[in-house]
C-alpha cells in the first residue's frame, strides 16, 4: 500500500458537464491541482457522468424496457468520456491510461485518472477503493451543492444545511441503496465503507477552488465534513 501524499477527488459529473461542458471550471481546476503537485502532492481524480450518463438513461427508458446493467452501462462509458478529457487536460503529468479496475495497484504517477467501473459501482465506490488502495484517509467530493442538507432543499424549506456530520448521521440521510442515477451527495454503500474504513469526507462545491485549496491546505472551508 502507498503512504500518501494522495488526495482522492471524487469529480461529479454535474461539475464538469453541468449542462454543456464547462471549460472555465476545467480551466481553473487544473490551475489548482498544479499549484498543489508542485507542493508535492499527488492526485487520483476518478470523473463522474454527470448530465451526459442521465441523457443517454432517459432516453434509454423512453424508447423502451430498460435493465439497470444497461443503465449502468451507459453512466459508466459517460464517466469514461469525461476521465479521457480530464487525462487528456493532465496529458503531462498523468498516468496514460485510465484506470478502470480500482482493485489492481495504484501506478506510480502524479496523477492518476479513473471513471465507472462494472455495473452495480458507482464512482463514489471507485473512489472510495482507490483511497483505500493508496493509503489515503480523506477524499474531496466535488458536486454541484454548496453543503449537504438534512432534506432535499429544492423541496422542503425546513431543509437545514449541514457543515459537520458523524458517518452515522450522514448515512442515515442516505436511501438503502445505489441505483442508476441516484441523485443523492454520496453513494450509500460507498458511505459505508468510507466509514468503516475510517475516511473523512469533504463535500464541496465544484466551482469553488478557494475552498478546495482551503481543504487541501487543511485550513477552514466552505462545504460539509463528515468523519
Amino acid at each position: 500500500m502507498l503512504q500518501s501524499s494522495w488526495a482522492v477527488i471524487s469529480l461529479g459529473g454535474s461539475v464538469i458537464v453541468p449542462d454543456t461542458i464547462d471549460t472555465e471550471f476545467l480551466k481553473a481546476f487544473a490551475a489548482l491541482i498544479r499549484a498543489h503537485l508542485a507542493a508535492g502532492m499527488r492526485f487520483i481524480i476518478i470523473a463522474g457522468g454527470g448530465s451526459t450518463a442521465r441523457n443517454y438513461q432517459n432516453a434509454a427508458r423512453e424508447l423502451g424496457e430498460t435493465f439497470p446493467d444497461d443503465l449502468d452501462w451507459l453512466g459508466i462509458h459517460a464517466t469514461r468520456l469525461n476521465g479521457h478529457l480530464l487525462r487528456s487536460v493532465f496529458r503531462a503529468e498523468a498516468h496514460p491510461k485510465l484506470i478502470a479496475d480500482p482493485s489492481l495497484p495504484i501506478p506510480d504517477a502524479k496523477i492518476i485518472i479513473s471513471a465507472g467501473w462494472k455495473p452495480g459501482a458507482s464512482t463514489d465506490h471507485v473512489a472510495v477503493q482507490l483511497a483505500k488502495n493508496a493509503g489515503a484517509k480523506k477524499l474531496i467530493n466535488l458536486s454541484n451543492i454548496e453543503y449537504v442538507y438534512s432534506a432535499d432543499p429544492h423541496t422542503d424549506p425546513t431543509a437545514q444545511k449541514i457543515e459537520r456530520a458523524t458517518w452515522a448521521e450522514f448515512i442515515a440521510l442516505l436511501p438503502d441503496h445505489w441505483d442508476p442515477g441516484l441523485h443523492a451527495p454520496f453513494d450509500p454503500v460507498a458511505a459505508r465503507d468510507a466509514a468503516a474504513l475510517g475516511m473523512e469526507v469533504a463535500v464541496i462545491k465544484g466551482g469553488y477552488s478557494t475552498e478546495i485549496d482551503n481543504y487541501l491546505r487543511n485550513k477552514a472551508f466552505v462545504g460539509t465534513l463528515i468523519a
